[in-house]
């Protein structure tokens, strides 16, 4: 038995933020990218001969009106029905707040799962029975998977169910259960979404894992994106996962260390190696970078004038058919500088740490700013204001900038 298992399709996310990239044909495809992802999905379907696709949640990115985006789903979802090839869905916490979700009409073939209580849909041709319970509202805080049901005898027991499980760093805590709660379900797969990067949480006989989203849609969500091919032989055999990278677009981080480097050449020559290889990675995809230069190098002072470095390493981009979006330059001397106070460094680590370890203190610092473009920067993939490790984050990095201008001497 062949299964498909995706999530998070998130069909015309808004991808904000996409002006910034200053190239309008670009920023008009990777709107596209969400809708062609879709189309991907179901090519891979079809052309794997799957006996099912399964999707994990989140078709819809929440509570647009735009009634197209759901005749884009019905359109991809009929080419299935038409070769006769069952889906099953459940609602995640975007599909929740959709106007389209509660409205549209899906083709025949295609079951969206119960949103009220764990629901078993068995189809005895395939001998497969799956169970699953969709959101109801947008924020579900209980364990719903303690309500799914045990294993059918005699069949392929597959689960679907939109969770963080036991907490995934950037993500609502929904649906929150443990991975014992899930294998003790003795399932031969559980197919999850809501957590955007792929992960197999348990393998082997009961094979819990995250398909990840189908398409990134901003910074903070690189490298490839798709779906899992599922294959399980027998009910206990196990089962067997293969990756199919199904991104129209894809956005990375190049890192490029500098340490080898004698002089900004070299560093640009090494940027353009890096995003070389970021572009063949693509494989013909549109891809947007963002390139961080790190190392201790003969060349930093070279690279004090950043908009000039950003502006030359952009050109190497476009040389290797690659977007950069952003540029950052963490480079240090090779020990030329005379030594920083080492009680005054010691005493900015500190304050450092107990920062970071301070969300109540952070969120005080950062309130005004959160509060006015908190939202904006999040959405647009820069920052996430309302996630304490990001916070934290931002207070380590904070602290290491100023560690880097003590050593370089220009602050005292």
């Amino acid at each position: 038995m062949r299964l498909v298992h995706a999530a998070d399709l998130h069909v015309d996310s808004p991808l904000r933020g996409l002006s910034r990239l200053g190239d309008d044909d670009l920023a008009h495809r990777l709107r596209a990218a969400t809708r062609l992802a879709l189309d991907n999905l179901v090519d891979l379907v079809l052309e794997r001969e799957a006996d099912v696709l399964l999707i994990a949640g989140d078709l819809y990115d929440g509570d647009w009106h735009d009634w197209e985006t759901g005749h884009v789903v019905t359109r991809a979802l009929a080419r299935l029905s038409d070769e006769g090839v069952p889906v099953l869905t459940i609602a995640g916490n975007h599909d929740a707040a959709s106007e389209i979700t509660r409205s549209l009409r899906l083709p025949p073939g295609v079951t969206a799962m119960s949103t009220g209580a764990p629901q078993t849909v068995v189809l005895e041709d395939l001998g497969l029975a799956v169970h699953g319970q969709g959101f109801a509202t947008r924020a579900v805080t209980e364990n719903i998977a303690a309500g799914y049901p045990q294993r059918l005898p005699g069949y392929v027991n597959v689960g679907l169910l939109h969770s963080s499980v036991e907490g995934a760093e950037g993500h609502e805590p929904y649906a929150p259960c443990s991975l014992s709660d899930l294998t003790g379900l003795g399932y031969d797969y559980l197919a999850l979404g809501h957590v955007h990067t792929r992960a197999v949480l348990a393998s082997g006989e009961h094979t819990v894992a995250f398909s990840g989203n189908l398409q990134g849609r901003h910074p903070r969500e690189t490298g490839p994106k798709g779906a899992y091919v599922v294959d399980i032989e027998a009910s206990g055999a196990g089962a067997h996962l293969e990756f199919a990278a199904l991104d129209v677009a894809r956005w990375e981080v190049a890192r490029v260390d500098a340490g080898d480097a004698r002089s900004r050449d070299d560093v640009l020559d090494a940027v353009r190696r890096r995003l070389g290889e970021v572009a063949e990675e693509g494989r013909g995809r549109d891809v947007v970078a963002r390139v961080v230069i790190t190392g201790s190098t003969a060349a930093a002072g070279e690279l004090t004038d950043t908009e000039a470095v950003a502006e030359q390493v952009r050109a190497e981009g476009a040389g290797a058919g690659v977007t950069v979006e952003k540029v950052s330059v963490r480079t240090s001397p090779l020990g030329t500088a005379a030594p920083a106070d080492a009680e005054l460094m010691a005493a900015v680590d500190t304050a450092s740490a107990a920062l970071a370890g301070d969300e109540d203190r952070l969120r005080e610092l950062l309130s005004d700013v959160s509060a006015e473009v908190g939202p904006l920067v999040r959405e647009a993939g820069l920052l996430d204001l309302s996630s304490p490790a990001a916070l934290a984050e931002l207070a380590g990095a904070a602290g290491q900038g100023l560690a880097a201008m003590l050593r370089e001497g220009r602050v005292s």
